[in-house]
């Protein structure tokens, strides 16, 4: 039984050591935010030197077509924002949800642990109070009489 228990805890040991440090999440977030804002400076760089690279008679004309591509861009960094928080408070729920499971892994087999204890320590006091009594008398259906049957 306490090969048992001492798997159960390494295994939840090695869950818990398994869990990804808070400063990694936050690195990677960062890392994630300072993607989006280098995406968001290269269009800003393709739309400023766009116009200037067209000459004259052609620059009406772009200006046209940039108009909407700036609101469909500036609309599609909006919603690149909102995936972005959306997919962190995910990834925090799921972390926190895996911890949590954890945790009760952990508390589940403190409890049958606990439970086998007190069953063992049970055991014990009762194989102790029976060796302190004396035994009871036992009679063997051979030794019986044939004048006691009736």
């Amino acid at each position: 039984m306490d090969d048992a228990v001492d798997r159960a805890r390494e295994r939840i040991e090695a869950a818990a050591a398994g869990r990804p440090e808070p400063a990694a999440i936050d690195a990677a977030l960062e890392r994630a935010r300072e993607q989006v804002e280098a995406l968001a400076a290269a269009a800003a760089d393709i739309e400023a030197t766009l116009p200037a690279r067209v000459g004259d008679a052609v620059q009406d004309g772009l200006r046209e077509q940039v108009l909407p591509v700036a609101r469909n861009l500036a609309e599609i960094r909006g919603l690149m924002n909102q995936v972005i928080r959306r997919l962190e408070r995910v990834e925090g729920d799921l972390l926190a949800e895996s911890n949590a499971r954890v945790d009760d892994l952990a508390l589940l087999v403190d409890l049958v642990t606990a439970g086998w204890r007190s069953v063992e320590h049970r055991l014990t006091r009762i194989e102790e109070r029976l060796g302190e009594r004396p035994g009871a008398v036992v009679y063997r259906m051979e030794e019986r009489r044939p004048s006691e049957a009736s």
